[in-house]
């Protein structure tokens, strides 16, 4: 980069979006794509655009995360200045966690202060995409701006609980911007943050400093909408394939995208997406076995039918079983002649022999963490 800067990670902001995932862990922790976490696009993405020091903001059930990162060697964050730093949920002035963004951010002030980039890039672990962020700090430099705001268009209605829509005049600066508006309607284009933002180091100090002064509570009602008229707010349009997992429903839907060719090229193809690497054994294909367009992981054993899905490592498909249109996390076992098809496991899952199961699209058929049906 031409300016150093610094990264920002949320990783429990948006937990209520998929709360059957996010139960024992964090949103950056989810599993995702056979083999990643969420946060893993974020973190690859600063770390290919030239980031060496990430702050993780932590809340709650973060302990698969801390897991996760290890040391951070495998995204060449094990560093002995910079690296992967944790940041708790409480600040020096209360023993409270944060509930809003905001009161993160000033939650963080002290290790904002001490660093010395110019810039802070911060980032959400609810968007799969592969962005160079380099690119945004570059055009963030060159329009003076004092908050770049990334944004998708999309012609979905959003299902988040919290979102923003983003109006940008001819120059990219943001002429107005909307928080969960209600007029959105399917094939109707708009412009949707994707909860990445650029902004200078001082300007995010003096901005969080002035806000404790004011009592605000809310970055993006308090900071965002109430200046937009008066701050410099210019919008970056990412135009590559981007992934929202707003629900259970977005989850299924853009996991299933990876069996395309062209989103796994477009996620996989130019730059590395770095994750935690486990020794697991080659995958076997037993006799009887047939896997027709499907992700499969290290460390599966395969005896069935499996068509349409991922397996995550470690997954058991047995003797006569069809598993069809199914995500099937880490250390599951399918037994003998199951059928389940538009299913969802959460890790070390256990479906008995001789069992049916079967959801939608729209409605996965969702098995939680270590049951055994």
């Amino acid at each position: 980069m031409a300016h150093s800067t610094v990264g920002v990670i949320f990783s429990n902001i948006h937990d209520e979006n998929i709360p059957e995932l996010s139960r024992h862990r964090t949103m950056a922790s989810v599993p995702f794509g056979g083999r990643y976490r969420l946060i893993d696009f974020a973190l690859s993405n600063m770390v290919n655009s030239g980031i060496t020091t990430v702050g993780i903001v932590t809340k709650n059930n973060y302990q698969s995360l801390i897991d996760h990162l290890g040391s951070g060697k495998e995204w060449d964050l094990a560093r002995k200045d910079g690296g992967i730093i944790l940041l708790p949920p409480y600040s020096d002035d209360t023993d409270k966690p944060y509930t809003t963004r905001l009161e993160a951010l000033m939650g963080i002030t002290g290790f904002l202060t001490h660093r010395s980039e110019d810039y802070v890039v911060i980032s959400d672990c609810d968007g799969i995409a592969h962005m160079d962020l380099s690119d945004i700090v570059r055009y963030h430099e060159e329009n003076h701006a004092d908050i770049t705001m990334v944004y998708h268009e999309e012609t979905e209605p959003c299902e988040s609980s919290y979102f923003i829509t983003l109006q940008p005049d001819e120059t990219g600066r943001i002429t107005g911007l909307k928080i969960n508006p209600t007029n959105l309607k399917r094939g109707k284009k708009y412009n949707l943050y994707v909860n990445v933002m650029v902004m200078s180091r001082e300007f995010l100090i003096n901005t969080i400093q002035s806000a404790v002064t004011r009592g605000f509570s809310s970055f993006g009602r308090d900071i965002l909408t109430k200046n937009v008229d008066t701050l410099k707010i210019y919008g970056y349009a990412f135009r590559g394939y981007y992934a929202g997992v707003n629900s259970m429903e977005d989850y299924y839907a853009h996991s299933m995208e990876l069996l395309r060719r062209d989103v796994r090229d477009e996620l996989f193809g130019n730059r590395d997406i770095y994750t935690k690497v486990r020794d697991s054994a080659p995958s076997k294909y037993l006799d009887g076995a047939y896997v027709r367009n499907s992700l499969i992981s290290d460390g599966c054993v395969i005896e069935g039918t499996v068509e349409n899905c991922i397996l995550f490592r470690g997954v058991k498909v047995g003797k006569g079983s069809v598993v069809k249109n199914s995500i099937i996390m880490q250390d599951s076992v399918i037994g003998d002649s199951v059928n389940l098809d538009c299913v969802i496991t959460d890790k070390n899952v256990v479906v008995r022999d001789r069992r049916t199961l079967a959801g939608c699209a729209e409605l996965p058929y969702f098995i939680s963490k270590g049951r055994m049906l």
